[in-house]
């Protein structure tokens, strides 16, 4: 494959490297010889970031988007010309348990990763911000498009209205090259959290356990395959690179919303060997019933499309967890 001219020698820095999809947008990167830069709070041996052998691929800067002074270092040190800002607590549980740490990674995380971009405006081509489709909050009319008001109202919904805020800010006060995306649940091989719908399911029906709905099952989302997140990721960085989409936000989804149950009753299916029935709990405060997207501009303005069907991408992560559990495939 020949290397996009756009990425080879590129100097990138890559904030939450270690997350879901930040091991995987590595992981295209340095395949297609960006120079990354990872900015590492964590240690996390069984992430995909070390099973993907990234840590010795790229160049990793111990430290938190909290600290300032430590992304500042690792944008001027190493002559970074692009930004992907994913680094987020993403946990709705979490930040309704501890929205104080929510609040300072994903809001102040976000204005000290763009005041050092600001400082070192004259080099930087490019940044990307992760926004949520939780950043719209609750709204009557679906799906959520680009001029949905962002109205999130419980703490992890409103760090990310405050951060896609204050992403658009820093592009209208100081004219820096930067564009937000709004994506749905992304799913795929590699994600821990398996408090999860997706990888919590899978974890269980490998095991023999019955899976567990938090909810009462009826809440509609996107389901995001990891691999058309990246693919999404680079189309827009692409694209603010060539001189468009500054300042502005894009959705990016499969446009195919399902309820919680209905996925949960997929992945019984495709795991297969069992007809193990969920546990269905009903109590999941402060979940927005239904959140789902239209990615038209990001069809119309990029070009872009998923490339994976919906089952396949779940058959590509099913088989993930089995090799990652040591289970036959």
């Amino acid at each position: 494959m020949t290397t996009p001219p756009a990425w080879r020698h590129r100097r990138v820095l890559v904030t939450g490297c270690t997350g879901l999809l930040g091991a995987w947008l590595t992981a295209w990167l340095a395949d297609h010889d960006a120079d990354v830069v990872g900015l590492v709070r964590d240690n996390v041996p069984r992430s995909s970031f070390h099973r993907m052998g990234l840590a010795s691929r790229v160049v990793t800067v111990a430290g938190a988007v909290e600290d300032h002074d430590v992304v500042e270092r690792a944008i001027n040190e190493y002559e970074i010309e692009v930004v992907f800002h994913l680094a987020a607590q993403t946990i709705v549980g979490i930040a309704n348990a501890n929205p104080r740490s929510t609040f300072s990674a994903n809001v102040q995380g976000t204005w000290n990763v763009l005041e050092a971009v600001r400082r070192g405006r004259d080099r930087i081509r490019a940044v990307i911000v992760a926004s949520s489709d939780k950043a719209y909050g609750a709204q009557t009319v679906l799906p959520y498009r680009e001029d949905t008001p962002l109205e999130g109202r419980h703490p992890y919904d409103v760090s990310k209205s405050c951060a896609d805020l204050i992403a658009q800010s820093y592009w209208h006060t100081y004219g820096l090259p930067i564009a937000v995306t709004r994506c749905g649940n992304f799913f795929g091989g590699g994600d821990l959290n398996f408090n999860r719908i997706v990888p919590g399911t899978i974890r269980s029906l490998l095991h023999g356990e019955r899976p567990v709905i938090r909810s009462d099952g009826s809440p509609r989302r996107d389901y995001f395959y990891i691999e058309d997140g990246v693919a999404a990721y680079v189309a827009l960085a692409e694209h603010v690179l060539a001189g468009g989409g500054h300042g502005e936000a894009y959705n990016f989804s499969n446009e195919q919303p399902i309820t919680v149950r209905e996925i949960t009753d997929l992945l019984v299916r495709l795991v297969g060997g069992t007809d193990l029935e969920p546990i269905v709990l009903g109590n999941a405060p402060n979940e927005i019933p239904d959140q789902f997207l239209s990615a038209e501009k990001a069809r119309k303005e990029l070009g872009w499309a998923p490339t994976h069907g919906f089952e396949t991408g779940l058959r590509r992560t099913i088989a993930w967890y089995r090799e990652f559990f040591g289970l036959p495939a």
